[in-house]
């Protein structure tokens, strides 16, 4: 029987117990009342009080919190924007009381701020600026909230403009100027592609024209070689220039003929072709050179009455004489 009324005592010490002691977790302070009337800040960790005197008021978050705040106002240039601010901020540990007692609700507080800052810094920016210059407007708010919030034992840790959102219509009209910029861009990379491939192109139908004139007067620079070196060889056998001269435009001809008719896909037609015309162009040759001999000897006889002579005399073949016979 005596065993059963201990059972009540301990159950009652307990609570006793129980209503003493309290636990503080970490990051985070108690704030203790006695009667109504602040006592003390108590930390982390086990605490003790009065029971039914002392009560906790309160426990206040000494962690770094995040508050974002939207706020929409309009630019210099009249162009509605909606800024989105992240303020990082906490409680200042030498002064929580004033964090606690002071402001009833600190994200109304500081939401409030953040709206004056910002309605007072953009209005006086182009839309332009206002993207370039975010950090300018996250630093105004920074200073403006610090000097407001330490008094209520807040401190503003940092603040940033994490979005910048303008009327659609505006965002879509930016869209089109700066793809109308990077098309312009790419259209004058593709017109110094183009004229670099112009100026390429040139070059080397300069080159190529410059080697084909080249190899043409290398050929008909051994072409004339060879000519004169038939020549001597036939005078060397007793047989002079302008018979000499015949029988290798004769024999060209001929050469000429022959070439054609090995080749079964020519187009090429040689007008006239018969044995006679050929004897008739070597006669018109001949004629010619006669007259060029004629016209030299004239010329040098009108030098020589007006007392002109040459260091250099050359005198020309003579024109072949009636009944010669003339070699094909």
């Amino acid at each position: 029987m005596g065993g059963f009324i201990w059972i009540p005592i301990i159950i009652f010490s307990f609570f006793i117990l129980l209503a003493f002691v309290f636990i503080v977790k970490q990051q985070t302070a108690a704030i203790i009342e006695r009667f109504g009337r602040f006592i003390s800040i108590r930390n982390s960790g086990l605490q003790f009080k009065i029971p039914l005197i002392d009560r906790i008021s309160g426990r206040i978050n000494l962690k770094i919190q995040q508050l974002d705040v939207m706020v929409e106002t309009k630019t210099k240039d009249d162009v509605f924007v909606i800024l989105k601010i992240s303020v990082q901020f906490q409680v200042i540990r030498e002064k929580i009381y004033e964090a606690f007692y002071k402001l009833q609700n600190p994200h109304e507080q500081i939401t409030s701020y953040v709206f004056d800052v910002v309605r007072a810094v953009v209005p006086k920016m182009k839309l332009d600026y206002v993207f370039e210059r975010k950090d300018d407007i996250a630093i105004a708010v920074k200073q403006e909230l610090n000097e407001a919030m330490v008094n209520y034992g807040y401190d503003i840790v940092k603040t940033l403009v994490t979005d910048l959102d303008p009327d659609i219509q505006v965002k879509a009209a930016m869209n089109r100027i700066n793809a109308a910029e990077r098309e312009k861009v790419a259209a004058e990379y593709e017109a110094e592609a183009e004229r670099i491939k112009i100026v390429a192109k040139a070059r080397a139908e300069a080159e190529s024209k410059r080697l084909q004139g080249q190899g043409i007067a290398d050929q008909r620079r051994e072409i004339a070689r060879g000519l004169e070196e038939s020549v001597d060889v036939l005078n060397k056998v007793g047989i002079n220039s302008q018979e000499a001269s015949a029988l290798i435009v004769v024999t060209q001809h001929y050469d000429t003929l022959q070439s054609l008719g090995e080749e079964t896909n020519s187009n090429l037609i040689l007008l006239p072709n018969s044995p006679q015309a050929g004897s008739n162009m070597l006669n018109d040759m001949i004629a010619s050179f006669v007259a060029s001999n004629q016209i030299g000897e004239e010329m040098k006889k009108q030098n020589i009455s007006k007392g002109i002579t040459n260091k250099k005399k050359k005198i020309p073949p003579p024109p072949p004489e009636e009944g010669d016979d003339v070699v094909f």
